[in-house]
């Protein structure tokens, strides 16, 4: 059993810094283990069978990704539509309420700055609207929601920045791994 599964959905891990420094600095959390999505589906061929083992064999799941255009990759949606609907529409009592109450974190980068995501920047919306679906998606699924773990200006990060956001990351992942031990509890 997976402690902590983290499904890192990036397009092109070798060309980013800012989830690479991430995912290195969470990968020294004990229990926890990182899936890059694109090295194994580029194709947009998922295992629907292997993932459902994996999420239902895990304690609590990160979704870790790059927004792109307000939303998510492709791969991301291409799994929930594959995964989550073969769970909570054709397998339910097999798989989905097997994995309802697993604890559900959204960590997420974003090119832009901070103010760049608020009703008077270009983008109007803070990073957190942008993720209403993710939340429905909880919501419909019975998984607890945690704050979501946001970096801003990804790529354009010095090293300093981005070790300060890659251990500011793990210190989140950390304290939500706590909470919902204690929760469980």
């Amino acid at each position: 059993m997976t402690d902590t599964l983290v499904l890192l959905f990036h397009p092109s891990l070798a060309k980013s810094k800012t989830n690479a420094a991430l995912v290195r600095q969470a990968t020294v959390i004990a229990g926890l283990e990182v899936i890059d999505m694109y090295a194994l589906y580029g194709d947009g061929k998922i295992d629907a069978d292997l993932e459902v083992k994996r999420l239902l064999n895990a304690e609590r799941v990160v979704l870790q990704f790059p927004i792109q255009w307000y939303s998510s990759p492709a791969l991301l949606q291409t799994w929930k539509d594959i995964v989550l609907t073969r769970m909570f529409y054709i397998a339910y009592e097999n798989e989905g309420k097997r994995f309802e109450g697993t604890p559900l974190l959204i960590a997420a980068t974003a090119g832009n700055t901070h103010s760049a995501y608020s009703p008077s920047g270009i983008n109007r919306f803070s990073l957190g609207e942008n993720l209403t679906p993710f939340m429905a998606m909880a919501g419909r699924c019975g998984l607890p929601w945690a704050d979501p773990f946001f970096v801003y200006e990804a790529g354009k990060l010095d090293e300093a920045s981005l070790e300060k956001e890659s251990t500011r990351y793990a210190d989140h992942l950390r304290k939500w791994i706590a909470e919902s031990v204690a929760h469980r509890i």
